[in-house]
């Protein structure tokens, strides 16, 4: 199977001497993990916000760099700004990103956030037709959508799962919002983020959640009557209201 090519990802190729002490200072997750094969990270902002998630990609002398298309160009633009000195090279690179189900083809990485999401290839393949429903896999799984429940200057990545979703590493030491991260880790207990809850009905993403007609988080993505909200842990007892649909959580 050559996979199903995966529509609006940028890809990104980063070279040089330094490229690896250079990602290590300002992602989320442990460089040094390239050589067992690809990695799932974010850069963040200085107050520990996410700015954009993605893959790292071992491929000989580089780094392949698969980001949603939408958050690519501030993305080349910090990345730029963080080089500095370092003996680092940042460019586009026109190559397509395919993933599916089922045996890996040669070359295919395992998606390292979920055993449910199957694997990712990079190559200049064509691929085939999308077929898998994979709102309905992300779902059952909670695996949070770039620009859907995870949102730029918004969201924290804790609060979004990126510990489950090996995403994090909390003994790698300093990068970029690392303080905040690991403040939260450690010192406080999370009273707030995503989780896959039923849904009766349907109702538009991001529709807010009541419980008792007070704000008790919102409600993304859905499918097969289910669906990934953000909730505040210490309201989201019961049945909730999304719109018309009706909303419910077992913790």
């Amino acid at each position: 199977m050559a996979g199903e090519r995966t529509a609006g990802r940028k890809v990104f190729e980063i070279g040089g001497r330094d490229r690896e002490h250079f990602l290590q200072g300002i992602v989320t997750n442990d460089i040094s993990r390239l050589s067992e094969g690809m990695i799932y990270a974010a850069l963040l902002s200085p107050q520990g916000k996410y700015l954009a998630d993605f893959f790292l990609v071992p491929d000989g002398e580089r780094v392949l760099l698969d980001v949603a298309e939408p958050l690519a160009a501030d993305l080349l633009k910090r990345l730029t700004i963080y080089r500095l000195r370092a003996e680092v090279l940042i460019g586009p690179v026109e190559i397509n990103v395919l993933r599916g189900l089922g045996p890996a083809p040669q070359g295919a990485f395992p998606d390292p956030r979920h055993e449910t999401l199957g694997w990712r290839r990079y190559t200049e393949e064509a691929g085939a037709p999308a077929e898998i429903d994979w709102d309905a896999i992300r779902v059952a799984a909670c695996i949070p959508e770039t620009g859907i429940e995870l949102l730029p200057n918004d969201s924290y990545i804790l609060e979004s799962g990126f510990e489950r979703l090996h995403g994090v590493d909390f003994r790698k030491g300093c990068y970029v919002g690392q303080e905040v991260t690991a403040r939260m880790k450690h010192k406080t207990e999370l009273r707030k983020g995503l989780v896959t809850v039923g849904v009766e009905g349907e109702a538009p993403v991001g529709t807010e959640i009541t419980q008792n007609d007070r704000p008790a988080g919102r409600l993304f993505t859905q499918s097969g009557g289910r669906g990934i909200a953000f909730l505040r842990f210490d309201r989201a007892e019961g049945p909730m209201r999304a719109g018309s649909a009706v909303v419910t959580w077992e913790s």
